[in-house]
């Protein structure tokens, strides 16, 4: 039986990527505009995710979640977030990390989780302020891609070996 990757906020699906390539892991990219996190269900170990463009739902046993990559959008905790229109709003965009986390909570609670990592990205930001220092802060240069972004990655995973490009 294949192991389950949740790939939260996962845009494109890059980050999971690593995992979707191989045969011994399902990985489900939960990102608009075919899933809605806050049309996630959470029931009774199972979390139900509705898909809005073929119209039909997915139903995953929360005890067997394996991982869970998380990347929710970083636009009010951004440092970078200097000359927006809008006003900076930390509560909407907590809501979106408040569901990530209760997705994770939810996997990990159950009996015999399978859950063996989980980690939550956004760029170095504002974010610290509410959920504290993170476990790793990064650049994507310490692991081979070429060009620096500080990141901040909180939660609970092996650090990986930096593959440093100048």
């Amino acid at each position: 039986m294949a192991k389950i990757i949740l790939d939260l906020c996962g845009g494109t699906g890059a980050w999971s990527k690593p995992y979707a390539d191989r045969e011994e892991y399902r990985v489900l990219v939960v990102t608009l505009p075919r899933f809605d996190l806050f049309d996630v269900e959470l029931l009774d170990g199972k979390i139900i995710f509705h898909d809005t463009i073929a119209s039909e739902t997915t139903e995953i046993d929360a005890a067997k979640v394996y991982g869970i990559l998380a990347a929710p959008t970083c636009t009010m905790f951004s440092l970078a977030r200097t000359t927006a229109k809008t006003e900076r709003d930390f509560e909407s965009g907590l809501h979106l990390v408040h569901k990530c986390l209760q997705i994770i909570w939810h996997c990990r609670k159950q009996r015999n989780s399978a859950l063996k990592f989980w980690a939550l990205e956004t760029p170095m930001g504002y974010l610290r302020q509410f959920l504290g220092k993170p476990l790793l802060t990064y650049n994507p240069n310490d692991f081979g891609d070429n060009y620096t972004k500080k990141t901040d990655l909180w939660g609970y995973y092996n650090i990986p070996k930096k593959s440093i490009v100048n």
